[in-house]
């Protein structure tokens, strides 16, 4: 079988670049034959990636240790939802699945465009097809997911305790999923560039790619959050860290993208921008690969040291300096039809939006990337820690809030002093009013008070937004304001979603703003003995000791009140597992207001231990800030309702509805 698999991945590899050469050539001499073959070869090289994987989770679920890869993260005492997801959990095999979504993703690609973009689809195919030439090479000369052990071992080393987490299992697929995602509204950029096609069809055929691999990629960074958070008991859950970097920056240039498109869409403004919007996407997530997997920045993800580095960066280099030379010679046909007609614009207000979010990006660029650069130029790593991110980001983050609430209530092309007046009193004073009241409430933070103030701005601004919109349609229609509303938003699923995606951000400036009233206590107790901060009292009553199948299990038993009320029992703990240094599994009590955060730092055979206790306040609104994100996505992805024709000679809408119609939905 592991042969047969070698045989296929071999197989794959020369079918990639069949189909990247005949895509390509296709596309150049428009040769429909050859085109054919191609799609063919896309839709058999699924099938056979397809064959891969299941032949790879079939050695994990039989513990077929005689495999390198299997040996080395699984063992027979792993559970089978671990079993499984360990197809990610190391280099080969997330390589492996990454072309296996790249082989779904262009299969898919070509199915949808079977009867549209014929003029296009040759060079996409051709493009798409040669990442999988690229990444389906590297498995063959460098990291085989089924390369033998010369000698069989009875168990595998196991996966690493700390992936042993639902949320680290979901994390790295929807990761892939985003990264993988963006090449697809790449291919198309480059398709239409190389066909001369620079009118918004490419962006109208991908929006729905570029949404899914945005959102993907959000839900990625949150879990990842989520998974620190929970799982390595330093109480944060978001460090700067070089791999976290390495998501967030293409999810910032996307944002950028999905909103300077409506430009281009409205205006047919800002082509030459939008393109290298996704040129620099796509470019990311190949960097945030190349990041992970050639231990060149130490980070508590990445895979460690590895010869892929070089490689990836070779193909890096090839991606930009092509892409960018096809631009070049393109760029007179990337012309904008108008120009700005004036500052207070919502065109001028997303331009500034989208330059706000290229600068965060290469604020955290440069962050990451100067370890390394330091090293190469002086001998001497440099380490760059969150203090700098914070001091950089912070301000950065806070005008893109504003933004958030200014954008909607600025008109398209130009904005009277009257409209700007009328729209913007009732925000401004909900925002001024909140800074006002935290001011005489004690609250001495700038930044929080900023933050606090704006959110509440944008939130007037979307409640702002709904509120108008139902009731003209309430009043027009006859039903009530709530009924008007849902109606008004499954109408405008474009428009209405995006609020809600907003609402879903300022949850999460939210929460991420109660860091600045963490609190933080260490204490050594023997039981009996007590510990208070932030108004709750914790009295330590004992430590048990426990073995499981898997690992040998300490706790400490606090009882926990505030205010004289009982909250109950927390229980902190350390698995010991065999091999792996101690992990410490987190005891939290999580409210709205609050989290209540417990870990057990250390322990003796006396009873004693050592206890870390945080107060995280608002850290409940970033996780549910991002359930309203994934719920406003998936609204705006949703299929649009059809327009009631108006009876007539040619049943078709008048002009004028037709266009609005068009602007909104597609």
């Amino acid at each position: 079988m592991i042969t047969l698999a070698n045989f296929i991945l071999a197989f794959a590899f020369v079918l990639a670049g069949f189909a990247s050469s005949a895509g390509i050539i296709s596309g150049a001499r428009n040769h429909n034959k050859l085109l054919d073959s191609a799609k063919r070869s896309v839709l058999v090289l699924f099938i056979l990636v397809s064959i891969l994987v299941l032949i790879l989770e079939m050695a994990f679920i039989n513990r077929d240790f005689s495999l390198s890869y299997v040996a080395a993260y699984s063992s027979r005492s792993l559970p089978l939802f671990y079993t499984i997801s360990a197809l990610w959990a190391g280099q080969s095999g997330s390589l492996l699945f990454w072309s296996w979504l790249l082989s779904v993703f262009a299969a898919v690609t070509v199915w949808q465009n079977r009867r549209q973009n014929h003029d296009l689809i040759g060079y996409v195919i051709g493009i798409i097809s040669l990442v999988s030439f690229f990444f389906l090479g590297i498995m063959i000369f460098a990291t085989n997911p089924f390369e033998l052990l010369p000698n069989a071992v009875a168990d595998g080393r196991g996966l690493n305790p700390m992936l042993q987490n639902p949320g680290m299992v979901l994390h790295p697929p929807a990761l892939f999923l985003g990264y993988v995602g963006f090449t697809i509204p790449f291919a198309f950029a480059m398709a239409a560039l190389l066909k001369n096609r620079v009118d918004a069809q490419w962006i109208r055929t991908t929006r729905r790619w570029t949404l899914f691999a945005w959102l993907l990629l959000t839900i990625g960074n949150v879990l990842g959050a989520k998974w620190a958070y929970v799982e390595l008991g330093w109480g944060g859950y978001w460090a700067w860290d070089p791999v976290e970097n390495a998501s967030f920056m293409p999810w910032l240039t996307a944002t950028a993208f999905l909103h300077s498109v409506m430009i281009q869409e409205k205006r047919g403004m800002l082509k030459i921008w939008n393109i290298s919007l996704i040129i620099l996407t796509f470019s990311l997530t190949l960097l945030g690969t190349f990041i992970t997997r050639s231990g060149i920045i130490s980070s508590v993800h990445s895979f460690g040291v590895s010869n892929l580095g070089p490689l990836f960066l070779a193909f890096l280099g090839l991606v930009i300096i092509a892409s960018v030379i096809i631009l070049i010679t393109r760029l007179p046909l990337l012309k904008s039809e108008h120009r700005l007609d004036g500052l207070l614009s919502r065109e001028s207000s997303f331009l500034f939006n989208n330059l706000i979010l290229i600068s965060m990006t290469f604020a955290v660029l440069w962050g990451t990337l100067f370890p390394i650069i330091s090293e190469a130029v002086r001998g001497v790593k440099i380490t760059v820690g969150t203090p700098f991110f914070n001091q950089v980001n912070i301000p950065i983050g806070l005008t893109l809030l504003a933004l958030t609430g200014i954008c909607p209530l600025i008109a398209w092309r130009k904005t009277s002093r009257h409209n700007l007046m009328r729209n913007f009193i009732y925000p401004v004073s909900i925002g001024v009013l909140t800074a006002i009241l935290l001011v005489f409430s004690g609250m001495t933070s700038l930044y929080a008070v900023l933050s606090f103030s704006l959110s509440a701005f944008v939130l007037t601004t979307i409640a702002i937004e709904f509120y108008r919109g139902a009731k003209s349609r309430a009043r027009k229609s006859g039903r009530n304001l709530v009924r008007a509303c849902w109606d008004l938003t499954m109408r405008n699923k474009r428009r209405y979603g995006g609020y809600i995606v907003h609402l879903g951000v300022v949850m999460i400036f939210v929460g991420m703003t109660g860091g600045a009233f963490r609190q933080e206590k260490e204490a050594i107790l023997l039981p009996g003995d007590k510990l208070t901060i932030g108004g709750y009292e914790l009295i330590y009553q004992d430590l048990t000791y426990q073995a499981t199948k898997r690992a040998q299990v300490v706790s400490a038993e606090f009882s926990v009140t505030k205010n004289g009320q009982s909250l109950g029992t927390m229980r902190p703990s350390k698995d010991y597992y065999v091999n792996n240094e101690p992990i410490s599994e987190v005891a939290i009590r999580q409210t709205p207001k609050e989290d209540l955060y417990l870990v057990l730092a250390s322990w003796n055979d006396n009873q004693q231990v050592g206890i870390k206790v945080i107060i995280n306040p608002l850290v409940f609104w970033i996780w549910n800030g991002g359930l309203v994100m994934l719920f406003g996505t998936l609204l705006v992805m949703g299929p649009k309702r059809r327009s009631k024709f108006v009876s007539s000679e040619n049943i078709r809408l008048p002009i004028k509805e037709s266009s609005e119609v068009h602007h909104e939905m597609v």
